[in-house]
């Protein structure tokens, strides 16, 4: 007996993930094609990876042309790729230097390394005692310390004990922060808007306080822009809505043109000078393979107009989806072509997630109550109409059956 894709992954995978029930075969733009060849609207851009679009032909062509050169040779040896790369990213990060890994939490943990050995050689806190402040519905990865900062009981259930030297403070209030430093804090961990907390955009001012703040105490300001980098929420970064210039960025996703992992973190020369040769590594981190990509992914934001496009759909979209008039909705809201739409705690988004596969859109719910829709940068103002009447044509034929 021959068994599906959904069955071979529910026997032989672990149970961690609840994928809706689609198996995906093809892709190109905002569109994808399940293995019976219906097509769909990517809503979710596999959390913000695929702002360039699926199978974007300059990323797919950086791709396969450094395949057949050099992918991998780690960073024991020099490629003709990488510094290229790094100083890219460095210009339009607006920093000095980058350090090069895979996957967003890498470089979570990349910069919580260097805050640390920042704050013992140059700030002179005791060995050991450095702290790290972050956010309650904060989202910067899986492993065993970030979860550690995380206020999301089920990301720390069975996982601790967990490493000390975290302080968690409510998010978009700036005088908790102010509160919350010490001549022992290193620094201050914070995503612009939080992605995975609920599409939750701070009070208008926020991270310019915080900056603020942080400079006065000589405390870090590092940003997680992993999600709404890249030009989603209408700027290169989400903190340059503030004008505000942390003292490091963190980058992934669509870095790495929604083809393969390629994340940065990037700082001052104050800050990256704490490492030297030994301190900290990767195998895979800023192969040729890698940087080839992230150069043409960087590039193509701004070459295509990704990131004005962002600005002016996503506005866009957003009234659009705020002229929706349904009991389910209790809140549209975002920055660019990253929205949530809540519903309330009375209504299931999953279903509502549901519905909307069965009418051609795949998104995805965030604790319990709110749809993401972030579809790549690509999208058309027509493709935004419909997609708009699908979910409003969805939300209405479940108003009843959901009250």
């Amino acid at each position: 007996m021959t068994l599906s894709p959904m069955e071979l992954e529910h026997q032989f995978g672990a149970q961690n993930y609840a994928p809706l029930p689609v198996v995906l075969k093809r892709a190109e733009g905002v569109f994808v094609w399940d293995e019976a060849g219906k097509r769909y609207f990517d809503m979710m851009s596999a959390y913000s990876a695929v702002s360039h679009g699926h199978c974007h032909p300059k990323l797919v062509d950086a791709l396969c042309s450094q395949a057949h050169q050099l992918a991998v040779v780690s960073r024991a040896f020099y490629s003709d790729k990488l510094g290229v790369f790094l100083k890219r990213a460095c210009e339009v990060a607006g920093q000095d230097r980058a350090l090069p890994m895979n996957s967003g939490a890498e470089a979570v943990e990349t910069a919580l390394k260097a805050a640390r050995k920042w704050a013992y050689t140059q700030k002179k806190v005791p060995t050991d005692q450095a702290e790290i402040i972050a956010c309650a519905g904060n989202f910067h990865g899986r492993t065993i310390t970030i979860v550690g900062m995380s206020s999301e009981p089920q990301y720390r259930s069975g996982f601790g004990p967990f490493p000390a030297g975290f302080t968690v403070i409510p998010y978009g209030d700036a005088a908790a922060l102010e509160k919350a430093i010490t001549n022992r804090t290193a620094a201050f961990l914070v995503e612009p808007i939080q992605g995975e907390g609920g599409i939750v955009l701070p009070p208008v001012g926020y991270l310019r306080e915080c900056a603020a703040i942080c400079k006065k105490h000589n405390v870090l300001l590092i940003c997680d822009e992993i999600q709404t980098g890249m030009g989603r929420t209408g700027k290169f970064l989400a903190c340059e809505h503030e004008a505000v210039k942390p003292d490091a960025v963190l980058l992934g996703k669509a870095l790495g043109g929604g083809l393969l992992p390629v994340s940065l973190f990037l700082s001052c020369q104050e800050v990256m000078s704490v490492f030297t040769p030994g301190d900290h590594g990767s195998t895979f981190g800023g192969n040729p393979l890698a940087a080839a990509v992230g150069l043409v992914a960087l590039n193509t934001l701004f070459d295509e107009g990704l990131i004005t496009r962002a600005a002016e759909l996503g506005e866009y979209f957003l009234k659009k989806l705020q002229a929706i008039r349904s009991p389910l909705i209790k809140a549209v809201r975002g920055k660019g072509l990253l929205i949530g739409l809540e519903v309330g705690m009375e209504y299931s988004a999953r279903l509502l997630c549901m519905h909307l596969l069965e009418a051609g859109v795949l998104t995805k719910e965030t604790h319990d109550t709110v749809l993401r829709i972030a579809p790549p940068l690509v999208i058309t103002k027509e493709q935004i109409d419909e997609v708009s009447m699908i979910i409003a044509q969805v939300l209405w034929a479940n108003e009843k059956a959901l009250i």
